[in-house]
């Protein structure tokens, strides 16, 4: 094989900067993993040569723990035939070699198998929220996610609800976020979409949507420790008046025509915390012209790689100047500017948000 067509197989074709930067992002968080057991604190009277030995000790601890007990004992025997190669042997430079490829080769297994997995939990989810904003006249809607890991527990959605006492339905828009990431977030979430559908065309009335979506919740929360929180909102196409609970969401920015921002924060405890919690219902009226920006922690909390939050200022900045653009432009600029802040720092959040402009 051409060597160029070597290095454009490995590579995937990426260029240097690219794989670069990967592999950075990829550093960070493997170092992140194993400093979570490491104890950083100095001992009284230890010196800086003990400090440095202990703390390599618990790094080593801390990775070698992560191997299966089978495994652990290969790379042992491979850290004590490399010690042998060092001293001379040259046998033993050959199994310090053969153990590694043999552990490498068991890791990777497990790893693509998994990844294998991830995958179709992935394309699962996809099918869970709406590709593409439902068609409302008048309205411009535009959504997007970027998961902490491969699946996320954050959800949104947007379908129209038949409320008692009106002949038209109305818009539901739904953004939740549970506590955590990953694969039991992710089912959580699940299960949380599965609950609201089934709830959202059996009770008409948002309070009474919002304490079964609760009591739910409350089942399957493990004591409060896997939470939800979420913003549920009822819309009058025509008139524009807007139903809404928090359930100790992030607090939505509503950006008048006129520039003023107002927070909706009416509502109650995350779902999941407490069965007979109270829910307060808030209204107001989107008028042509006005924005609504839904999100989720993940924007506001992105650290950069020197632990700085992308904070509610930058958010609220670039609401209060998106004009009349469209509700995609809005979205792709916010997206773009939390991951320029964020850069090669690795994710710790799903990111989610939801933009709605009235027409005007």
């Amino acid at each position: 094989m051409h060597p160029k067509e070597f290095w454009r197989r490995v590579s995937d074709g990426l260029e240097i900067g690219e794989l670069w930067r990967r592999f950075r992002a990829d550093a960070l968080a493997s170092y992140s993993l194993y400093n979570r057991e490491v104890d950083w604190s100095p001992f009284p009277g230890e010196r800086p040569g003990q400090r440095f030995l202990r703390i390599a000790h618990l790094r080593f601890w801390a990775m070698l723990m992560k191997l299966s007990p089978p495994r652990r004992i290969l790379l042992l025997i491979s850290l004590v035939a490399l010690v042998g190669a060092i001293a001379g042997a040259e046998v033993c430079m050959l199994l310090s070699t053969c153990c590694l490829l043999v552990l490498l080769a068991l890791e990777l297994a497990d790893r693509v198998v998994m990844k294998r997995d991830l995958e179709i939990a992935r394309d699962i989810q996809s099918w869970l929220v709406p590709a593409t904003p439902p068609e409302i006249p008048g309205y411009d809607m535009a959504f997007a996610t970027v998961p902490a890991n491969t699946v996320s527990g954050d959800y949104y959605d947007a379908f129209p609800r038949q409320v008692a006492g009106e002949t038209s339905p109305r818009l539901h828009v739904v953004v939740a976020d549970v506590a955590g990431k990953s694969v039991p977030a992710a089912l959580l979430m699940a299960t949380f979409e599965a609950s609201l559908h089934t709830l959202a065309y059996t009770l008409p009335e948002l309070s009474d949507l919002v304490a079964g979506l609760n009591r739910y919740a409350c089942a399957h929360s493990l004591e409060g420790r896997r939470f939800t929180t979420a913003f549920l909102a009822d819309i009058a196409p025509a008139s524009g008046e807007l139903r809404y609970i928090n359930a100790g969401h992030n607090v939505p920015i509503l950006r008048r025509a006129s520039g003023e921002l107002e927070r909706l924060e009416a509502g109650g405890l995350p779902l999941g915390i407490r069965g007979d919690a109270h829910y307060d219902c808030g209204a107001t009226t989107l008028g042509p012209g006005d924005l609504l920006a839904i999100f989720t922690d993940g924007v506001v909390d992105a650290e950069n790689a020197q632990g700085q939050e992308y904070d509610e200022p930058q958010l609220l900045a670039l609401c209060q100047r998106s004009g009349g653009r469209a509700a995609a432009d809005i979205l792709a600029e916010l997206m773009a500017s939390v991951s320029a802040f964020v850069g090669d720092a690795p994710r710790h959040d799903d990111l989610t948000c939801l933009i709605l402009r009235r027409s005007d």
